[in-house]
């Protein structure tokens, strides 16, 4: 279980992908302690999710973790589960009353980051972190075993 969940078939090329979703999860991540009235807890609260004091710390610290295994290409498949969860919550929250206050042009327009962050997650947790990662390089040192006989 553990070799195929680290297994990656992708290519190299995969590298670029994990920077620009690690890379964006990991600076949203610091900013929202950096400036939590204005991206953290503040922001949380002014689009009434739920315990923003609670909520916008536990979800940067998920952005942040999550966003360096990315990068690494370390456990990424794994990495990539709660990030889209946080981007989809996004959408949701932010995106959908764009949608229905000013049209999809505007929402399209303002949800164009979140977009390629949700797919490239996505296409993260399909293909794995590609040939150039922590997981490529572990795959390959995990000896194979024989199934065993009944």
């Amino acid at each position: 279980m553990r070799k195929r969940f680290l297994s990656t078939r992708a290519p190299k090329a995969t590298v670029l992908i994990r920077l620009a979703v690690g890379a964006v999860f990991l600076s949203e991540g610091i900013q929202k302690f950096l400036f939590a009235s204005e991206l953290g807890a503040g922001r949380f609260a002014k689009i009434g999710l739920p315990s923003p004091e609670i909520l916008a710390p536990l979800v940067g610290s998920f952005e942040v973790l999550c966003g360096v295994l990315v990068l690494l290409g370390l456990l990424t498949r794994l990495a990539a589960i709660p990030l889209i969860t946080i981007i989809s919550v996004a959408i949701y929250s932010t995106k959908f009353p764009i949608l229905a206050q000013s049209g999809l042009w505007k929402m399209a327009h303002e949800a164009r980051t979140d977009f390629c962050m949700l797919t490239g997650a996505l296409l993260l947790l399909i293909v794995g972190a590609g040939m150039w990662s922590f997981d490529a390089l572990l795959s390959r040192k995990m000896p194979v075993r024989a199934p065993k006989q009944p």
